[in-house]
C-alpha cells in the first residue's frame, strides 16, 4: 500500500496550493463519493495505476498485491492511496460521505472503465487484524 501524505507546496494571505501528482501524466480524472457504511473497489487493474485523493472525509482502504497479506489503512482529507497496477483495492466509508478524486494513468476510465476493471471476492473479509 503506497500513501501519500500531501504537504502544503506554498502558502500565503491567499491561501494554499498542495501538489497532488507531479510529472504523471494522467489519463482520466474522476470524482466519486462514498456514503457512510459504502463500500467501493474490490477489484484490480492490470494497465492502469489509480490515485484516489481524499477531499473530504474519511475511509477506510484495503489493499493487495498478489501473494501477499492485505493491508488496511485510515485515510482521511489529504491523503492519497496509490494503486499500482495489479494491486487488489477497495475503499470503505466511514465517516458521512467522503469526496475522493481519482486520477488514472491507462485505460480505466470513461467508457473503457470495465475494460480494465478486474473483479475479486471482498478484501475486507480476508483481512488479518
Amino acid at each position: 500500500m503506497i500513501i501519500h501524505k500531501i504537504k502544503v507546496a506554498h502558502q500565503d494571505e491567499r491561501g494554499a496550493i498542495s501538489d497532488i501528482l507531479q510529472q504523471v501524466v494522467v489519463d482520466c480524472v474522476t470524482l466519486i463519493t462514498i456514503t457512510n457504511g459504502s463500500i467501493r473497489g474490490n477489484h484490480y487493474h492490470k494497465d492502469s495505476i489509480q490515485y484516489s485523493y481524499v477531499l473530504s472525509g474519511e475511509v477506510i482502504a484495503y489493499t493487495q498485491m498478489p501473494n501477499q497479506n492485505v493491508e488496511k489503512s485510515i485515510l482521511k482529507a489529504g491523503d492519497m492511496l496509490e494503486s499500482p497496477v495489479m494491486e487488489r483495492h477497495s475503499i470503505h466509508g466511514v465517516d458521512g460521505n467522503s469526496v475522493l478524486l481519482i486520477l488514472t494513468k491507462g485505460p480505466r476510465g470513461g467508457g473503457r472503465y470495465e475494460e480494465d476493471t478486474f473483479r475479486i471476492s471482498p478484501l475486507h473479509e480476508t483481512f488479518d487484524s
